[in-house]
């Protein structure tokens, strides 16, 4: 049996998602067969890896359609069994409509998907088309249900239908580079400079609860970053801090990549 309790103190707001994880694992290691999870969030993911790390009688593999998904399933297996990500049951569908005169976002089709009686976790990424509608993933014996009951987003007609993997139509992300001087390593200057917002405003937002770093909320401006961290903000995208480097001035350089 696993060390259940000991697993679980360190679980933090993700306690019943590793508790689940957990029960996945022990199946796993009893049955000798691959167990996979339902659909988790970026900071779920990295609650389950750091679980993972922690445990040598299971692995995990993860996968959400497309390499840079960001809601994946997690396929548990004793090591001994190769597991890999195509062992990992995943459909996709399309949401076809017209849009041009009620465009949907990405919440839009997200609450028509929750409207059928699906919960969050049997959904995975959404790709918004524009005007031609949205492709979801979600687990392959829910397509059926979901041609049948997603009939509408917004005002407008859709139709739900089974596509294959490769016909994800997957955007590269737009990025924006810059690069900032600073005294500090601080969260809040670092993200100030790079969503060019004003110290005050983004200290204001990281007390508020509104700034990720790498997955977890964090509350304090004065948390320090550092290469290869991911900040991330409610509303306003993403930032990536890249290579950093000492001025003779003794501050630091920093590339940051913004993906907008």
């Amino acid at each position: 049996m696993l060390p259940r309790e000991a697993l679980l103190k360190g679980a933090g707001d993700h306690r019943e998602v590793i508790s689940r994880l957990l029960d996945l694992a022990e199946t796993a290691i009893k049955t000798w067969t691959v167990v996979v999870s339902t659909f988790l969030g970026p900071a779920e993911l990295l609650a389950a890896q750091e679980l993972l790390s922690r445990l040598t009688e299971v692995q995990g593999v993860a996968g959400g359609g497309y390499p840079q998904a960001e809601r994946q399933r997690l396929a548990l297996s004793r090591p001994e069994l190769a597991t890999e990500v195509g062992d990992i049951p995943l459909a996709a569908v399309e949401i076809s409509g017209n849009f041009l005169f009620d465009p949907a976002t990405h919440r839009d089709f997200l609450g028509a998907l929750l409207a059928t009686g699906l919960e969050r976790d049997r959904i995975g990424d959404i790709l918004v088309l524009g005007e031609r509608g949205a492709q979801a993933l979600t687990t392959p014996e829910l397509v059926e249900f979901l041609e049948l009951h997603l009939i509408q987003v917004r005002s407008v007609p859709v139709r739900t239908r089974q596509i294959g993997l490769t016909e994800l139509k997957v955007a590269p992300p737009r990025v924006k580079t810059l690069t900032t001087v600073e005294a500090s390593l601080r969260l809040d200057a670092l993200a100030s400079a790079g969503f060019g917002v004003s110290r005050s405003k983004m200290v204001q937002m990281i007390e508020t609860g509104d700034v990720q770093v790498n997955w977890r909320e964090v509350r304090s401006p004065s948390t320090m970053v550092a290469a290869g961290d991911l900040i991330s903000i409610r509303g306003k995208g993403r930032l990536q801090v890249g290579e950093v480097a000492v001025t003779k001035k003794d501050r630091y350089r920093v590339q940051l990549t913004r993906y907008l």
